[in-house]
């Protein structure tokens, strides 16, 4: 079995529409992360040139090991995709049983495969078959609602598929990203089967990943919100696992968070898209420090890369907040047409 590195040690880049694109993946390497997923790619749009799904599959030397998010419904879709994939050099796939979002739900992609099992496992048989063993992982949820707890059964099969991993995000996927993931779960699904069990699911801090790490026994985990928020939280989980130090978050070290991030989009894209992108990710960088609404005006005016490289160094003059801001998260929401949330 050839998978990707899977421990508690190797902290993996979920697969974020509209987000983990290169520069943030590269970003993420950087930070800690030992493994990264692109942003999820139809397998139809890849079949029939579908727009933006050449921009998704983008990737450097520095962007290994690398895991290719597939969602679908219809197996026999998967195997020239597949075919051409590999032919292009990509070693290692997901299948993505676990989007909730309602347009990728009309396509019968995506969560909706836990309504339908065996087409699930269809899907995963052909991809299992053209990459071999161990190189396929399968990210699902508890089940489609309460009531409908698929996931014990769903991983059983699909061990025996020759599956390399399991990622579960502890939730159905009528509850979107409400309430609470189930970590018991995770710790159901650890004992049910051999294979390496990915958490994910409220990893919004390294001390989030350190407990659900000891409270479930998972094999890995993968960041997607909270990296999303701060992508240095492979550095601060892996920091904290050693025992060792964690860097201050003020604002010097933000700063240089944020600069590296706009220096690899001006590099590996340059696009009107990526600029508003970093643009409105910036102040969630910084959103422990303080003026980050006047630092947020200030940004929208910037129309050049400079201008905003410029905007952006004055992060490190910020001093650090006393608490959460009120409204934070709604003051600065991540925009971007590309996201299916």
């Amino acid at each position: 079995m050839r998978t990707p590195p899977i421990s508690p040690d190797a902290p993996w880049l979920a697969p974020l529409a509209g987000y983990s694109d290169l520069p943030f993946r590269i970003l993420c390497r950087r930070m800690g992360a030992a493994a990264a997923c692109t942003e999820m790619v139809s397998a139809k749009g890849l079949l029939y040139g579908g727009g933006g799904t050449e921009r998704i599959l983008a990737t450097h030397p520095e962007d290994e090991p690398l895991v290719v998010q597939l969602f679908g419904s219809e197996p026999e879709t998967f195997g020239p995709v597949m075919d051409d994939l590999l032919a292009r050099g990509f070693r290692w796939f997901d299948l993505n049983s676990g989007c909730p979002v309602r347009k990728v739900l009309k396509s019968g992609s995506g969560a909706a495969l836990l309504q339908r099992p065996e087409t699930l496992l269809a899907v995963a048989k052909v991809m299992v078959r053209a990459a071999g063993p161990g190189a396929v992982g399968v990210k699902i949820r508890l089940g489609f609602q309460l009531g409908e707890e698929v996931f014990l059964d769903l991983a059983r099969r699909l061990e025996d598929l020759g599956v390399g991993w399991i990622t579960l995000h502890p939730r159905y996927a009528r509850q979107m990203f409400s309430g609470q993931a189930h970590w018991d779960r995770l710790a159901a699904l650890v004992a049910a089967v051999r294979l390496p069990v990915i958490a994910s699911g409220d990893l919004f801090s390294a001390e989030d990943a350190v407990r659900c790490v000891e409270q479930t026994g998972v094999a890995g985990l993968m960041f997607a919100r909270g990296a999303l928020h701060d992508p240095s939280i492979f550095a601060r989980y892996l920091a904290l696992r050693r025992g060792e130090p964690l860097a201050p978050a003020d604002g010097a070290f933000l700063a240089g968070i944020v600069g590296e991030h706009i220096r690899l989009t001006r590099e590996f894209d340059g696009s009107l898209r990526s600029f508003r992108k970093i643009r409105s990710l910036i102040p969630r960088y910084a959103r422990g420090l303080r003026n980050v609404r006047a630092l947020r005006t200030q940004l929208l005016c910037c129309l050049t890369w400079e201008t905003l490289e410029e905007t952006a160094a004055g992060i490190e003059h910020l001093e650090p907040a006393d608490g959460p801001q009120p409204g934070e998260d709604a003051a600065f929401p991540l925009t971007d047409p590309y996201v299916p949330e």
